[in-house]
């Protein structure tokens, strides 16, 4: 097992941030960075599907891991996901984030066109090469980018010493077990699944409802290394209540989140880009429902 120590705790995946005009709006950038470092968080992961990198040419997601990097580079740990549907963009993507001192980068598989574990592998190396001083992890959501990760491919992957482990999305929990077995550093990716993922091996959570309730998650952290099942197990139940609540929206997750963080007290960072659905009217009573549960489930938790 490789040395985990700065990614072990909560990592919120990072949202992406708009203007008034839907363009990438580098003060809320800083505001939601220092806004989730001042949570207490361990770390962010900056440019994954939170932040809606498959909407977002080269030059914006270069431009928001700046401000990340600005604000809090030094004082959390940052993971960059740098994956595009190309090489050459994937690899400007790394070797910026290498620039800047992140802590690690990321990569999905290529999507659409179902590359051979070969293939993949390739794809991962070759970004993995244009930045040759950082940590490299993998990203597995097979249910979205169509490609799962086997365990032969992981074994190819950790004979490249800048390979330290996993980002697992994908929904069966034996998956972080097996991961773990072979030696990897893995995150837990679902969300609703956060206390399972960390008994079956991962050393912390990446996941994206984390900004609209960190403290909820940093104490399911706290129990599960405290031995405290039990209280954990009560607090992951809330926090899954609380994302079902979410899903019942009719505008996008994200858009949802964001206005949860709003409300709550955070940096308006925007809606989402089309064709992601902004918020209906009907929407703002749920938001409105979210908080309560959260402020609920905080005050009940984590005074």
């Amino acid at each position: 097992m490789k040395d985990c120590s700065k990614y072990q705790g909560i990592f919120p995946a990072f949202y992406a941030c708009y203007d008034k005009d839907g363009k990438v709006d580098g003060q809320a950038v800083r505001a939601l960075a220092r806004y989730l470092l001042d949570k207490g968080v361990k770390g962010l992961y900056v440019g994954g599907s939170s932040g809606e990198c498959i909407y977002q040419s080269v030059a914006e997601r270069k431009e928001t891991l700046e401000h990340v990097m600005a604000e809090v580079g030094g004082k959390l740990t940052i993971i960059a996901h740098v994956a595009c549907n190309n090489t050459a963009d994937s690899q400007e993507l790394a070797a910026h984030a290498e620039s800047l001192g992140v802590d690690a980068i990321a990569a999905i598989p290529p999507i659409y066109f179902h590359l051979p574990p070969k293939g993949i592998a390739k794809y991962w190396n070759d970004i993995s090469s244009a930045a040759p001083n950082t940590d490299f992890i993998i990203y597995n959501i097979p249910q979205l980018a169509g490609v799962a990760l086997t365990v032969p491919l992981l074994q190819e992957m950790l004979k490249n010493p800048r390979v330290i482990g996993v980002k697992n999305s994908s929904m069966p929990v034996q998956d972080i077990q097996l991961w773990h077995d072979e030696g990897a550093v893995v995150f837990n990716g679902p969300d609703e699944q956060l206390l399972s993922g960390l008994t079956a091996g991962a050393v912390g959570g990446i996941g994206g409802t984390y900004g609209a309730m960190p403290e909820l998650y940093l104490e399911i952290f706290r129990c599960f290394k405290a031995g405290e099942l039990e209280k954990g197990m009560e607090i992951q139940n809330e926090c899954c209540r609380i994302i079902y609540k979410m899903c019942s929206a009719q505008g996008n997750l994200y858009a949802v989140i964001k206005e949860v963080v709003r409300l709550q007290g955070g940096p308006d960072v925007g809606g989402v880009r089309a064709p992601l659905l902004e918020l209906a009217e009907e929407d703002h009573s749920i938001t409105a429902q979210i908080c309560e549960m959260i402020q609920a489930a905080v005050g009940k938790y984590c005074g």
